[in-house]
């Protein structure tokens, strides 16, 4: 994808992302404006302060994003399915969950298949957008390439790279291996260190259609600045 994108458009392709464990009230808050402010796609969150999100941004066009079985994914499929029904009855619009990951390394991709088909399936059933998250930093190329192919029948929305709260996060060979693998089936979304307007360019040209980040506020400005000077 070559990049040929106004400010604004590259503003609604960031999930504007605030997953820390000690987050409290007022830093959704803030949030909330930011992202209604910078025109953010989505607001990425823990599922516990979606209700308040959810509220706060009613007027606005900015989703409201939950995390399910974050960051491990350790939880039993049954947890997830009812993390994800609890969070869209709170408002959420779209639901990130992480695989299982000690499942897919065991190889056992018929339980991945099984996690994935129920949990699209509970978002599809709401009109709700689903993105599973693989974390790409524990898994070999051939385990990312066996859940994007999941994924590519399955059909989730999205497939996205990482946590942020692995040993690694996004990298350009990942976004291009996971966008060749599901082609124009399933979107990319890359997630996990992206601080910066050139991180973030290159993931959009490697094929990122969604970015995954706490720096969506830095990201806009210098590019409002390259594009000023250019």
């Amino acid at each position: 994808m070559t990049f040929q994108l106004s400010v604004t458009e590259l503003a609604n392709m960031v999930d504007h992302t605030l997953l820390k464990a000690d987050a409290q009230k007022a830093g959704f808050e803030k949030l909330c404006q930011e992202a209604d402010e910078y025109g953010f796609k989505m607001m990425a969150i823990n599922s516990a302060p979606v209700a308040l999100c959810s509220a706060l941004l009613k007027e606005s066009s900015v989703h409201v994003g939950a995390a399910i079985g974050f960051p491990l994914g350790q939880t039993t499929i049954s947890t997830k399915i009812f993390e994800v029904a609890d969070a869209i009855k709170n408002g959420a619009d779209e639901i990130d969950y992480v695989i299982n990951i000690g499942e897919l390394k065991e190889g056992n991709l018929a339980y991945i298949e099984q996690e994935m088909k129920k949990i699209v399936a509970a978002c599809q059933a709401n009109n709700v957008l689903s993105k599973v998250i693989l974390e790409n930093c524990y898994l070999t190329d051939e385990e990312k390439i066996a859940v994007c192919e999941i994924a590519k029948r399955v059909k989730p929305d999205f497939v996205k790279t990482s946590t942020g709260f692995g040993t690694g996060g996004a990298t350009i060979a990942d976004v291009k291996l996971m966008k060749e693998t599901v082609g124009a089936e399933v979107k990319i979304k890359a997630a996990g260190g992206i601080r910066d307007f050139a991180t973030a360019k290159a993931m959009v040209e490697a094929g990122a259609e969604r970015l995954g980040t706490s720096s969506g506020i830095k990201i806009i400005n210098e590019y409002k600045s390259f594009v000023k000077e250019a």
